[in-house]
């Protein structure tokens, strides 16, 4: 009786083990082929709950998110034989099970192997065609969405990946050539600078000696005028005098005299040799004004 005990016990438990091991469950961000005996019999398990046959068949699982491949810095020649330190990534995802297993055994590192290698063949041959300026411009954002098509017809019909984009991290010089260039850079920027300079110092003396000329013509032009002014005020004045002297000329021969009697003893220490029937003395000599 014991002995048929252990038997159901050891018949129940090879029932459990053995539909525990015919279920598996696929999730929404995994991809899975089922294989028999090493042949593939489902290529594109979908998500949710699935039965095998156990020991015959078995299930790979793949990551179905989009995954990121960071390739290794490579040296690439530009147009004009320069080399460039270039440094890329990928992002990319399975489309084809069947063909992603096939090609790559389901090995994720194999697929960066293989993604990698055509990834750089096409950096390559892009960098190639391009100058040194035309890398480091907007053209290179055209250069890495062509590459990235390309790559994609290629990795879908080889490998059953989707490349969804190819892009440069970081575009560098070598180390054996980078303090060269720098310094060739260095030196276009100080003679572009002494240009400016030179270019600055005779604009400023062209506005100097503009300014200096303007100052000159104002000058002149202010000193014209002033004495134009001036010269049509005396003779104004003089037209006034002459016309309020006019109208008694003894008068003003008179205060003429006083004015100069005024002039002549306003110092002390002058002394005047005159003879006293002097013109001068005219209106002293004369009695009650006569």
């Amino acid at each position: 009786m014991q002995g048929k005990v252990f038997a159901l016990l050891a018949l129940l438990l090879v029932v459990i083990i053995g539909f525990a091991s015919s279920v598996y469950v696929v999730s929404e961000q995994e991809r899975a082929v089922k294989l028999r005996f090493g042949e593939v019999v489902e290529a594109d398990v979908p998500p949710g709950l699935h039965f095998k046959i156990p020991f015959v068949n078995h299930v790979r699982k793949f990551d179905g998110r989009l995954l990121t491949l960071n390739a290794r810095p490579e040296r690439f020649l530009t147009i004009e034989k320069k080399s460039l330190i270039v440094d890329s990534y990928a992002k990319w995802r399975v489309a084809n099970v069947e063909k992603y297993y096939t090609a790559t055994s389901g090995e994720e590192l194999r697929a960066h192997a293989l993604l990698a290698q055509r990834i750089n063949a096409g950096l390559r041959d892009k960098f190639g065609a391009l100058d040194m300026h035309e890398v480091v411009s907007g053209k290179r954002d055209e250069l890495m969405q062509s590459l990235t098509e390309s790559i994609d017809k290629v990795a879908r019909k080889q490998f059953g990946i989707e490349v969804v984009d190819i892009r440069v991290k970081q575009v560098d010089l070598p180390t054996d050539v980078r303090q060269s260039v720098f310094d060739r850079m260095n030196t276009e920027r100080e003679r572009e600078a002494r240009e400016y300079r030179s270019r600055g110092q005779e604009l400023a003396e062209g506005i100097r000696a503009a300014a200096d000329r303007e100052k000159v013509v104002i000058g002149s032009e202010a000193y014209r005028d002033a004495e134009a002014i001036r010269g049509r005020g005396d003779a104004k004045a003089a037209q006034i005098y002459a016309e309020a002297y006019s109208k008694d000329a003894d008068f003003y021969a008179f205060w003429r005299s006083l004015k100069a009697y005024e002039q002549a003893f306003a110092s002390k220490s002058d002394v005047l040799l005159l003879k006293p029937d002097s013109d001068f003395f005219r209106f002293m000599n004369e009695k009650d004004g006569k």
